[in-house]
């Protein structure tokens, strides 16, 4: 419902701004830049499902494999402690924790191409114990949140366009994104635990986001012992050194329990290929409505609003040249990523604003975005209190972002 609101606000408000630009400024240009954001962004749509079938038909076939290898079921057990306390709407030992880990890990290694299948196979098995097809569940809007709040720990793609871009470092931003989407990945577990009234003060949870944060800070402090060369080399061959691991892991394991792993990976990629025909008609909703919005002028003119109210309270509004790239994040990875290299162009890659639409890049995922395609993916369209928390984590990272930056720029 909320979704369909926002819809609506996206041409409305679009509508209004190039109506008022045509009758009192004479700007003959935004309609047909409207219209031709329809049809590009139609496009983008499409191009997107259609390159995401492959890679879904082969991470589904590979989860396939380990679903009936048994190793789903193993870290279902494992991590049964922590997602009783997270998830306490799934049955205890259930196969879709482990596919909400492997989801997780991906996203946390930036592996997106790796992630997006494994989540969606996540929602799949979360909408079998759904007993409302049509409503979002608990389970559901925690594991987006957790999705939406983007944790990651090794940003490879934004240090490669600053390195793209000239910077003199292109991994100083390493440890200020880390700390944001850190912050920005913790607002949103307590936000939704807050909303679904799940208690975390406990013993299992406060000792495993405590060890989250020894984690985080044994990674930071082991990569700032690295050069930038070295930090990229050793962040990349770890990333798809654990991503093959993951792969061979899956085979052997089909192997002992005596799986065909040939039949059992055809398997899951034929749904995997039906997944990706099924979101179409979500992703080219949502991409023409933001389109739209940017086309018509409505994106600048709440940024210069924005920047107006930041210096009218005497406040510094040096941050406020990066907001596009924080605004239009939640809204699309593509329009994000043209913000940010936008904002290295215009600025300088090791200018104050164009560092800080990396950590904006880097800090959130694509609220919208992941809400269309995982919801639509298994027909979800009541999304009850997902927006909120995703938008609400979004906040957070970029407040966190903000501070940081400051901490290290400014």
């Amino acid at each position: 419902m909320v979704l369909n609101y926002i819809w609506i606000a996206f041409f409305i408000i679009a509508f209004v701004i190039a109506l008022v630009k045509l009758v009192f400024l004479g700007d003959f240009d935004v309609f047909p830049a409207m219209m031709d954001s329809t049809f590009s962004s139609s496009k983008t749509a499409f191009e997107i499902s259609l390159g995401l079938t492959g890679v879904l038909s082969l991470w589904l076939g590979i989860m396939k494999i380990g679903e009936k290898g048994g190793i789903v079921n193993v870290l279902a057990k494992v991590l049964s402690p922590v997602f009783v306390k997270l998830f306490p709407d799934i049955p205890k030992g259930h196969p879709v924790t482990g596919s909400i880990f492997m989801n997780i890990a991906a996203n946390m290694l930036g592996l997106d191409n790796a992630a997006t299948p494994l989540g969606l196979k996540a929602m799949e098995q979360l909408q079998e114990l759904n007993p409302k097809k049509d409503t979002a569940t608990n389970p559901m809007i925690m594991f987006l949140v957790l999705n939406t709040s983007g944790l990651t720990l090794i940003p490879i793609s934004i240090m490669v366009y600053r390195a793209q871009m000239g910077a003199a470092q292109p991994t100083d931003i390493f440890i200020p994104i880390l700390l944001a989407t850190f912050f920005s990945t913790l607002a949103g577990i307590i936000i939704t635990s807050l909303y679904q009234k799940i208690n975390l003060l406990n013993r299992t949870m406060l000792l495993t986001l405590g060890g989250a944060a020894l984690v985080v800070a044994t990674i930071i402090w082991g990569f700032g012992q690295m050069d930038s060369l070295l930090m990229n080399k050793v962040s990349t061959t770890s990333a798809n050194i654990l991503l093959m691991t993951i792969i061979i892991a899956f085979i052997v394991a089909g192997m002992r329990h005596k799986v065909n792993v040939y039949d059992a990976f055809i398997e899951g990629a034929k749904e995997g290929f039906t997944t990706a025909v099924r979101i179409i008609p979500y992703l080219v909703a949502i991409l023409v409505g933001i389109g739209v919005f940017r086309a018509s002028g409505a994106m600048d003119m709440l940024i210069d609003g924005i920047r107006w109210g930041v210096e009218a309270c005497g406040a510094n509004s040096d941050f406020v040249g990066a907001l596009p790239t924080a605004l239009m994040k939640p809204l699309s990875g593509s329009g994000a990523r043209g913000m940010m290299v936008d904002a290295m162009t215009t600025y300088g890659a090791d200018s104050f604003i164009g560092r800080l639409s990396c950590i904006f890049q880097g800090s959130t995922d694509t609220t919208f975005y992941i809400l269309a395609v995982y919801f639509g993916s298994v027909g979800v369209v009541k999304t009850r209190h997902a927006v909120a928390c995703g938008l609400l984590a979004d906040l957070a990272g970029v407040i966190a972002a903000i501070a940081i930056a400051y901490l290290f720029f400014g």
